[in-house]
């Protein structure tokens, strides 16, 4: 496998990269776009920090790359949705520079409460000036949006200076708030309440302008805004006319909508603007940590087929990945099953998970069922990280949900496909610790080994039928190694699958569809 660093790495990251051993580490910064381009379909795997932008066009060209790895919390220099449609995974380090980064914006809060930039300045000016009046932290509300990673150790970090941290989080628990030592409000009361507001959150959609005309209206006069997360989340022509018109006192930016910062942006005018060159993760520890995080994921993707920190692809741990593997199996072979089954456009995957698996994660298993299905329609292109994607492209409604029940099995997989023309569920379950098996088809029970050649098939519940198909089978020399029969009642409907040493011919399969008593007979290849 041969790796591109194409961004400065620490030199302990690449030494874990030479050291694995089958991995080729080339270093080349610096590279401009058609360089790049010209570079990249000789590298398995790519790193980079934020210098690299890893565009549209620059993965098209990537015709074997497998992952690419971002040194760094932000992937916002990297097309996700190219690299998903491309099956290539995304990775970062989420971990390796929080600290770092939380640390930042507490500097960044004292540096704007105390004007410590505009004090130094004014002094290797060669001035003596006394004019720099600041405020304490001491007692004041600072209000964080995002309680995250960073957001958390920010509020720990202000707890420890003494002032009153109330939070904004759509995605946490009163109860784990209240465990912190801190306040959740809604978003326009942490506006009206804030002496200053913190952000950490990531930029998405949502989160474009968050901060704007109409939320620099509902904060207190005087109020101090820092900005250590992603540009753009705050307007900054917004900020610019509230520190104009003295809503705000100051702002502290790490971070900018265009890095880097052009000339020209009014902001850098402003006295009462303080800036750093989105400098959240530079120290040396962090960047060491980051180069260890990334270096140590893409020897575990390469070596170990280990997916970490993974942005387009849920990531699972050695450790859960062995407890969830016989899963993600059971949920592939659902899934092609399925897709070999039904008949009509598809609407709608719904995946219902009972018993202990739910403690386990189950949406990597959900992406196996999905990628299973899509697998027979698409074939060797689709794989983990495109197949979410893919199917949103087609229009398929993907709904999981768990269950703690476990009716008759300690954990079970129900995946039910919704089409123009039917509605068809099958059940496996896992037998002892890695055995798949199938145990339901409709209202059919049924116990079999989900695994090579299968004939599947309906029928009138009547004499003579299994024994009919046994002698199709045995005239063309296929020999039957497994055979389970459920059926909705006696004389009823009953549905069998017959594990087959080989394939059944399409003249076979014309054979069987021919008997009277047939509702439909189906070859499934796993």
């Amino acid at each position: 496998m041969k790796v591109l660093v194409s961004d400065k790495l620490s030199e302990k990251g690449i030494e874990i990269l030479k050291e694995a051993g089958d991995i080729d580490v080339d270093v080349k910064t610096g590279l401009t776009k058609e360089q790049l381009i010209t570079e990249i379909p000789k590298y398995h795997g790519l790193i980079v920090r934020s210098s690299t932008k890893v565009t549209a066009d620059i993965i098209d060209a990537a015709t074997n790359l497998k992952v690419i790895g971002r040194a760094g919390i932000g992937v916002d220099n990297v097309d996700v949705d190219a690299a998903s449609k491309r099956g290539i995974v995304v990775m970062n380090t989420p971990e390796g520079n929080i600290i770092t980064t939380a640390e930042h914006a507490i500097a960044m809060m004292l540096s704007l409460a105390r004007k410590i930039p505009q004090a130094n300045a004014s002094v290797k000016g060669r001035k003596w000036e006394k004019g720099f009046m600041g405020v304490e932290v001491y007692n004041k509300t600072l209000g964080i949006v995002g309680l995250g990673r960073i957001g958390s150790i920010v509020a720990q970090r202000a707890k420890g200076l003494s002032m009153n941290v109330i939070v904004y989080d759509p995605f946490i628990s009163q109860e784990r708030a209240s465990t912190m030592g801190v306040e959740l409000v809604e978003l326009a009361e942490l506006f009206r309440r804030s002496d200053f507001v913190s952000l950490h959150v990531p930029k998405t959609p949502e989160t474009t302008n968050l901060i704007g005309e109409r939320e620099f209206a509902l904060m207190k006069k005087g109020v101090r805004i820092i900005n250590c997360a992603r540009g753009g989340i705050v307007d900054e022509k917004a900020l610019y006319k509230a520190i104009k018109e003295k809503i705000v006192a100051g702002a502290a930016l790490d971070v900018f909508e265009k890095e880097p910062v052009p000339p020209d942006n009014p902001l850098l005018e402003l006295d009462e603007l303080i800036c750093t060159p989105h400098l959240g993760a530079s120290t040396d520890e962090a960047q060491v940590n980051v180069a260890i995080d990334i270096a140590e994921q893409i020897v575990d993707f390469f070596k170990k087929g280990q997916i970490r920190n993974a942005v387009n692809v849920p990531s699972v741990s050695a450790d859960l990945l062995s407890k969830i593997q016989p899963y993600l199996t059971l949920g592939e072979r659902l899934g092609s099953i399925h897709a070999q089954l039904v008949e009509g456009g598809v609407r709608k995957i719904m995946v219902k998970y009972s018993g202990d698996i739910v403690n386990l994660g189950v949406k990597p298993i959900t992406i196996s069922v999905i990628k299973g299905f899509l697998q027979v329609f698409i074939g060797e292109g689709i794989n983990m990280v495109n197949a979410p994607f893919i199917a949103k492209e087609r229009g398929i409604e993907v709904v999981e949900t768990t269950t703690s029940e476990s009716h008759d099995f300690a954990s079970l997989i129900s995946v039910t496909i919704k089409t123009e023309k039917m509605e068809k569920i099958i059940e496996g379950t896992i037998f002892g610790k890695k055995d798949p098996r199938i145990v339901r088809i409709d209202e059919y029970w049924v116990e079999a080994s989900p695994s090579g050649n299968m004939l599947i098939f309906s029928n009138i519940d009547a004499p003579g039928v299994i024994g009919k198909i046994g002698t199709i089978l045995g005239d063309d020399a296929i020999n039957i190694a497994g055979m389970q029969l459920g059926r909705n009642k006696p004389r009823g409907n009953a549905m069998s699958i017959v594990n087959v040493d080989s394939a059944i011919p399409d003249q076979t399969l014309a054979k069987i569809r021919s008997l009277p008593d047939i509702i439909y007979a189906k070859m499934v290849r796993l």
